[in-house]
């Protein structure tokens, strides 16, 4: 069989230890960088690049963020939709304040705003878990949500209460604005989600993120093993939330080009991400991925791919079959499998490895 380690010698600590240790992933890693570097923006439609592709890559962000909080650290937030509006709003008003500096570099900073605002509902963390932080981090979400409709200063006193993106270039090419391309966009997009899942890959599988994983298992043996609640907590709290802000700055300035916090940052959003973690499998990168390709290409799949196959369906009837479907599948990996579809994947390939053996 194609996928096999044998013959594949580890000469070093290092290359044990390596996220990708068989070659084989290692080449199907760089065909999937090339396929979304190369082959999608020269082959792809405005259709799927708008649609599908950087949709996918915005909530497989914010799946990253909520994951390392909820997957690796056992903490359930239900304010991710807001820290993604805190993003947004910080990124605009840095942007209209500095519009001299570069709109990618208050993308990224505009997600230690949602960390600051992130350590601040994470502090109870260390008292109350389980509902009681939950209800917690959905007060966070409801204040939040409140302060981006009753505070004109954020969207800098708008009559229409909306975000209106400026048009913004880097290196001579228009990133943000009503003449940006989908294909630049979804460039700038891609290379961001790469840059920050390579940093939260290394961050889970170091020291930090074993100390996250000790509170996650049982937090009165990782305190009596030496390792402090308060700061491991508030840090998680603090790079989730920085996560979520820059989805949340990347979702309106590189996806929407604009819109309100009501539409875009409610507790629906929330939920929605709490979901693709569910599905894609708690305390996985890649179930991240998994989560948010699945939840962000589901409903238009039944919109359009249904209907294209001879399917007709209207626009309620799909809305409402999504529903059904997503229902039940967290149903189902909840009973079934509780890590998702990073557990099947990860099956799926132990059975190739020994294939034709059993696993």
């Amino acid at each position: 069989m194609f996928y096999r380690e044998a013959g594949q010698f580890k000469t070093s600590y290092a290359a044990d230890m390596a996220i990708f240790p068989i070659l084989q992933d290692r080449i199907g890693l760089a065909v999937v960088l090339a396929i979304a570097f190369i082959a999608i923006p020269l082959f792809g439609s405005n259709f799927l690049i708008q649609t599908v592709m950087i949709p996918f890559l915005v909530f497989s962000l914010a799946a990253i963020g909520l994951n390392i909080l909820t997957g690796y650290t056992g903490l359930i937030s239900l304010g991710s939709g807001a820290f993604m509006g805190v993003g947004a709003y910080a990124c605009y008003k840095l942007t209209t304040i500095f519009p001299g500096v570069n709109i990618i570099v208050w993308i990224l900073f505009s997600g230690f705003f949602a960390a600051a605002i992130g350590v601040v509902f994470g502090l109870p963390s260390l008292r109350i878990k389980g509902f009681y932080l939950t209800v917690a981090t959905l007060a966070a979400q409801f204040f939040l949500q409140w302060s981006f409709v009753r505070i004109p200063w954020l969207y800098n006193y708008n009559a229409s209460g909306a975000i209106e993106v400026p048009q913004r270039m880097l290196a001579g090419i228009t990133v943000t604005g009503a003449n940006a391309t989908p294909v630049t966009r979804y460039l700038v997009l891609l290379s961001i989600v790469i840059l920050l899942t390579w940093i939260a890959s290394n961050l889970v599988h170091g020291r930090i993120g074993r100390s996250w994983m000790a509170v996650r298992d049982m937090d009165i043996a990782a305190e009596l093993m030496g390792i402090r609640l308060l700061p491991a907590k508030l840090l998680s709290f603090a790079v989730s939330s920085f996560y979520c802000g820059v989805a949340g700055a990347c979702m309106m300035f590189l996806w929407y080009g604009g819109g309100e916090a009501n539409d875009a940052f409610n507790i629906n959003q929330s939920f929605t991400i709490l979901f693709m973690v569910i599905i894609g499998g708690l305390g996985s990168i890649i179930g991240s991925y998994f989560g948010a390709a699945f939840i962000s290409i589901l409903p238009t799949a039944l919109k359009f791919g249904l209907p294209a196959m001879g399917i007709a369906l209207s626009g309620p009837v799909a809305e409402h079959l999504n529903y059904i479907i997503l229902g039940v599948l967290i149903l189902f990996f909840l009973i079934v499998e509780p890590h998702g579809l990073a557990r099947l994947w990860q099956i799926g390939k132990q059975k190739l490895r020994v294939w034709p053996f059993p696993y």
